[in-house]
């Protein structure tokens, strides 16, 4: 890789969420070296530094980073921690993977851990979504606890659900309610293929009128995130929508694939990559807050700081304490 004694120019993808947290190393031909797919654990700035410090002890000699991008909840906080040169939300880096992978795609099925989403595209630009963070179900802790529930891995639920012949008619407009009916149907004595091959029907169901209501489904059709892994959620939504579902090779870590690819766009533009180095992964950060009283607004200001360093704020409305910081940085800097 990048030949003898040739540095090798990379770029970091780096997807924060509440449940996982996701890491793609990219070459500058856009191939995807590294993939990593971590458990945040509530703590995303030690998820990424875990992650980082992984990367790093895998990376060839002569490696380069030419440039980092970040997405996800956690995507503010991140890019200020590893110095990122491209900070985008999830929509932008979702879509951006999408139609990388799948040339001309026009809708985008996005099912996480915790919530879903759709994206529309028409000629390679967003012109719709749609997010769902209220009901947990059809996300993947929703079907993780349904396979814990009936004592099976949840990478064989797939499998499972394909070998259904009748999908047995589920309620799957809530979390709970799908339960209680898949519990009414094994009681009644329905083998379980039929149980699972039912319950990803009314998922899809479930999205399509919930996350999907209203939006006009075109193909090429994308499935991403950790449900895609799901060969009976796959099916189902091709027999629910009558067309093709494409499941992309990264389907996974799409956030971070996009992340990458924005930040090439951005080094691309012009200057050095903000990158401050993987040894970001051995420092300390602690993140804290406080009330502002200086107005009626009482807002709450969060700090992060880097080895007992304060690096960034925000959350202040007027810019009080975060034009501040970054007037006393620019003010360093030039000295």
């Amino acid at each position: 890789m990048g030949g003898i004694g040739l540095p090798l120019k990379c770029y970091l993808g780096i997807d924060v969420g509440s449940v996982s947290t996701n890491i793609v190393l990219m070459d500058e031909n856009t191939n995807v070296l590294q993939s990593m797919y971590l458990r945040t654990n509530g703590q995303p700035v030690a998820a990424v530094q875990r992650g980082l410090k992984q990367i790093s002890d895998k990376l060839p000699p002569h490696t380069v980073i030419r440039g980092v991008g970040t997405t996800g909840s956690g995507r503010q906080l991140t890019g200020i921690v590893v110095g990122a040169d491209a900070v985008k939300n999830e929509i932008t880096a979702h879509a951006v993977a999408a139609s990388h992978l799948v040339p001309g795609v026009q809708t985008v099925l996005e099912i996480g851990g915790q919530d879903s989403k759709i994206i529309i595209l028409r000629n390679g630009v967003v012109t719709d979504f749609a997010m769902n963070t209220v009901c947990a179900a059809g996300t993947g802790s929703f079907l993780d606890q349904q396979a814990s529930r009936l004592n099976i891995a949840i990478e064989e639920f797939g499998d499972l659900a394909l070998r259904g012949k009748t999908p047995v008619r589920i309620a799957g407009r809530c979390a709970v309610f799908a339960e209680s009916d898949m519990i009414h149907k094994q009681q009644m004595g329905f083998n379980l293929e039929d149980i699972l091959a039912g319950l990803c029907e009314a998922l899809v169901r479930n999205y399509l009128n919930n996350v999907g209501k209203g939006k006009e489904i075109l193909g090429p059709v994308v499935f991403q995130g950790g449900v895609a892994a799901n060969a009976g959620m796959r099916r189902a939504f091709e027999r629910a929508i009558g067309m093709e579902v494409h499941v992309p090779k990264y389907f996974n870590v799409m956030g971070a694939v996009g992340a990458a690819l924005l930040a090439r766009d951005a080094v691309a533009r012009g200057g050095p990559t903000r990158f401050k180095g993987f040894g970001v992964a051995d420092l300390e950060y602690r993140a804290g807050s406080f009330e502002c009283s200086g107005c009626p607004n009482l807002c709450e200001v969060i700090e992060m700081a880097e080895a007992g360093q304060v690096i960034a704020r925000w959350g202040d409305r007027c810019g009080k304490w975060s034009n501040a910081l970054a007037a006393g940085a620019a003010a360093g800097h030039c000295s």
